[in-house]
């Protein structure tokens, strides 16, 4: 692909870095994109998270279209995140349709949108694209939060209206082909020299490992309703002479759990620093429920164990196991 223009729906760009933003800033250097930061897909609860979340999108609205690469723009549209309601939907297909158009014009009109969101079928025809593809990462139905029944319902669409569907799992391959023949299984790789450095022995640990007492078992990622955070407390009350430490940003309820001592939750961190991290675990965890969400899932952060050089044990996931016996599960 050369010198096309690119509609990437996705959620936000100036999250850390996932499969989305490898993909788009690699066809970005040939290519036209504009990134627009869908943020409709769940109804916002009354609570301090989601408030904060709001007026976090409000100034990324205020902020207008922002160039984060040569030819890589992030666009967050002013919309209804009421994904529910029809009369919604219809809103916002005008709404980012009249946003996205003064970009747009400026670039050819020779467009493709890419959806890495499920619930976005009602957009497709504002953009006068030529080509659609799905890029499906997770069963969005199963989120927390998601209205479970119309998520499906726009996902199944989405896959029937795509020209190609691309799956990174292969639970996802087998739950989408029937909707769309030209469905591919594509797992994700890895961005394998920045955690490489980890296998040298002089790469430097981070500062606030440095500190902690015994074997030092490590996960980072979303700290969220889909890790088993009991399980992870119960070892810690069982080995107290182990280190348990969750890097990420924290999006599930932790308070029972400050009280175990060896348990530790450092937030987020920069992902350009989690190789650091990685240089200071002694072991990497998967410590995920088996549920819909995760047997669908296929977890970057594994490549990123892996390339550090590092055991990893996880739950038995579907995409894990077809790592054994390198991965313990």
């Amino acid at each position: 692909m050369k010198d096309a223009t690119i509609v990437c729906l996705a959620n936000n760009y100036f999250f850390d870095p996932t499969s989305k933003h490898h993909i788009m800033r690699e066809l970005a250097k040939t290519n036209d994109v504009l990134w627009i930061n869908w943020h409709a897909s769940r109804r916002p609860s009354v609570n301090r998270r989601d408030l904060r979340s709001i007026l976090e999108k409000l100034g990324q609205f205020r902020r207008g279209t922002i160039r984060v690469q040569d030819r890589l723009w992030v666009m967050t549209p002013l919309v209804l995140p009421l994904p529910s309601s029809a009369l919604a939907r219809k809103l916002n297909r005008w709404l980012v349709g009249l946003q996205a158009r003064w970009r747009l014009r400026r670039l050819s009109p020779r467009r493709q949108v890419w959806s890495f969101t499920a619930d976005v079928g009602p957009l497709l025809g504002a953009f006068a694209e030529d080509v659609v593809v799905y890029y499906c990462v997770d069963e969005f139905a199963a989120f927390s939060g998601y209205d479970a029944e119309t998520t499906r319902r726009l996902d199944r669409e989405l896959c029937e209206a795509a020209d190609l569907v691309i799956t990174t799992s292969r639970p996802l391959f087998e739950s989408k082909r029937p909707f769309n023949p030209r469905t591919v299984y594509m797992p994700h790789g890895v961005q394998h020299s920045p955690f490489a450095q980890a296998l040298n022995p002089d790469f430097p640990v981070a500062e606030d490992l440095k500190t902690l007492d015994g074997p030092v078992v490590g996960y980072y990622g979303l700290v969220h309703d889909w890790q088993d955070l009991d399980l992870l407390a119960e070892i810690s009350r069982r080995r107290p002479e182990w280190s348990i430490v969750l890097i990420g940003p924290i999006q599930a309820d932790v308070n029972r759990f400050r009280s175990v001592a060896n348990l530790h939750f450092l937030g987020r961190r920069p992902h350009e620093r989690l190789p650091h991290y990685s240089r200071g675990f002694d072991v990497a965890v998967i410590p995920h429920k088996v549920n819909e969400l995760t047997v669908n899932m296929n977890p970057i952060k594994l490549r990123e164990y892996l390339a550090a050089g590092l055991p990893v044990v996880s739950s038995p996931l579907p995409e894990v196991r077809a790592y054994e016996p390198e991965v313990r599960v």
